[in-house]
């Protein structure tokens, strides 16, 4: 907590926030930033094995095997987040098993899960597209802008 927040609390507050600092964990930041790389490095290894196996087995170039690849990594994060192991998973790992595109799923089927007593339109459909919805929007937005970019150095003749 910011010393400017601490100062509007009273002193009873501030005498807990100090009690509770005292006994929180200390997190080891090199040791998760460690942790993170390791993980998120090896989903990228299981995709690129994936991809390997689209290349060599059904006659795939590395171009046409990225999407399959994409949709199997997708297939296997809501698999693993339905079956409640991916939560665990990335709550042991932090931050390697949220950048990867296992991680955007499990953030989409996470929502999908929670709120499918709600029903499928109103539940489901719309708490699922919360998060997923922003990260669209700006997706197809940053691809335009960089889109634009490209059109504009291509016709000033630099590219």
């Amino acid at each position: 907590m910011s010393e400017k927040a601490k100062k509007k609390l009273t002193p009873t507050q501030q005498e807990y926030q100090d009690f509770a600092q005292a006994r929180e964990p200390k997190r080891s930041v090199l040791f998760n930033c460690v942790k993170a790389f390791f993980v998120g490095g090896s989903i990228c290894l299981l995709g690129q094995f994936i991809q390997d196996f689209f290349i060599w087995n059904f006659d795939f170039t590395e171009k046409t095997a990225g999407s399959p690849t994409v949709a199997v990594l997708i297939l296997i994060s809501v698999i693993l987040t339905s079956a409640g192991v991916y939560d665990h998973f990335g709550q042991w790992a932090g931050a390697g098993t949220a950048v990867p595109v296992t991680g955007f799923a499990n953030s989409i089927a996470s929502a999908a899960i929670e709120h499918r007593t709600e029903g499928y339109v109103l539940g489901v459909g719309s708490n699922m597209f919360k998060l997923a919805g922003s990260v669209i929007v700006f997706g197809v937005f940053a691809a335009f802008v960089v889109a634009l970019i490209k059109t504009i150095i291509t016709m000033l003749g630099g590219g």
